[in-house]
């Protein structure tokens, strides 16, 4: 079992793994071994999820979940297929578990009446100088 969160975890049944060479470090075994793996795991067809849980997760991770709703998680990091197949499970645990994460409720702020004082004065400050700015005749200064 994969444990999630405190009260979800996923069967190991439920994911599906594929081995395919891989573009990473290996040197010359690049070319003969499968070493890259992806991992598959049918996230509207999962048991171990709840319907509200489904509906995060295909909204959270839309783009890695194809249009049959399952998630596809890769890695070639390692040189190893049981490596890859450990960070891909890794990867995926962590991915699941942002997701399912509960985000607090922003609550409204208001700035304070000093922070609005004091852009007050700084606009005001502002506008001064490009108002003396563009007091200078220009023309005048030119003919000179």
């Amino acid at each position: 079992m994969i444990e999630i969160t405190a009260t979800t975890s996923i069967a190991e049944q439920e994911l599906s793994f594929t081995a395919t060479r891989s573009s990473g470090p290996g040197g010359q075994n690049v070319n003969k071994v499968n070493t890259r793996v992806t991992l598959f795991f049918d996230v509207a067809g999962s048991p171990s999820l709840s319907e509200g849980q489904k509906q995060r997760l295909l909204g959270t991770l839309s783009t890695r979940i194809d249009k049959q709703g399952v998630l596809r998680v890769v890695s070639q990091k390692h040189r190893t297929q049981q490596a890859n197949r450990r960070a891909a499970v890794e990867r995926f645990q962590g991915l699941l578990q942002e997701a399912l994460r509960r985000r607090p409720v922003r609550k409204k702020t208001r700035p304070s009446a000093g922070a609005r004082q004091r852009r007050l004065r700084d606009k005001k400050r502002r506008s001064a100088i490009k108002q003396e700015r563009a007091k200078k005749d220009w023309r005048q200064a030119w003919d000179q």
